[in-house]
């Protein structure tokens, strides 16, 4: 069962440490690239801000986001802002989250998120919590992979596990990393290919954010994933 109140916790500790690493930074180093193609780190932090307030409308029952269009608009018009800024929007945006992940609520719920996804309201902290976490090893400062807490590592293995399961492009597929094992790919009797490596390296694969050099496949190659 989803503990919503326990991730909404886990959402205020990811935020608070990412606050902390940022703080770090001056405005010339927000204005570099961030890991993310085309993004600064300031633009990683406006998401990360537009995000929180995109998810309190999900809570609410309104429309995730205005449009596409408006979303890829707002992170532009905001990723120029300086540091200090930046770090106050991020803050109180997560206390706005906050405060409606603490309103009385149905968590059985369902709720529209983007292009139509659908989920439990549960669910929706621990989205929070990805959205955090990942973005915050893609700030570039010294928090990697390695540095994410081993159960939100092991959550979002099984989420994205989950997310590729039946996708016609990916063939049966298992992923272990020698304690734990997950199946996704297409439906079958039995996998086709075993991908084995670190819980860090095949949440990195699964999730975009490495290439899978650090990861053994057994049985084929390592299976080409769709964009998230």
């Amino acid at each position: 069962m989803i503990d919503h109140a326990r991730d909404l916790v886990s959402v205020r500790e990811a935020t608070d440490r990412l606050l902390t690493a940022a703080a770090k930074l001056d405005n010339a180093s927000v204005a570099e690239p961030s890991r993310l193609p085309g993004w600064s780190r300031g633009h990683v932090l406006a998401h990360i801000a537009r995000n929180a307030d995109a998810l309190v409308n999900v809570l609410q029952g309104r429309p995730m986001y205005v449009s596409a269009t408006a979303r890829d608009a707002d992170i532009e018009r905001d990723a120029p802002r300086p540091l200090d800024v930046q770090l106050t929007d991020v803050r109180e945006s997560g206390s706005r989250f906050q405060e409606a992940g603490a309103a009385p609520a149905d968590w059985t719920r369902t709720v529209e998120l983007r292009n139509g996804v659908t989920d439990a309201a549960a669910r929706v902290p621990f989205r929070r919590w990805v959205e955090v976490e990942l973005h915050h090893v893609d700030l570039g400062i010294g928090y990697e992979l390695e540095d994410l807490p081993a159960e939100f590592v092991e959550r979002e293995i099984d989420f994205l596990a989950d997310r590729f399961t039946g996708h016609a492009d990916v063939p049966p597929t298992r992923l272990t990393d020698g304690t734990h094992a997950w199946s996704t790919g297409r439906e079958a009797d039995a996998a086709e290919v075993t991908v084995q490596g670190t819980a860090p390296d095949l949440l990195g694969w699964l999730a975009g954010r490495r290439d899978g050099a650090g990861l053994t496949a057994e049985g084929g190659a390592l299976p080409a994933l769709p964009p998230l």
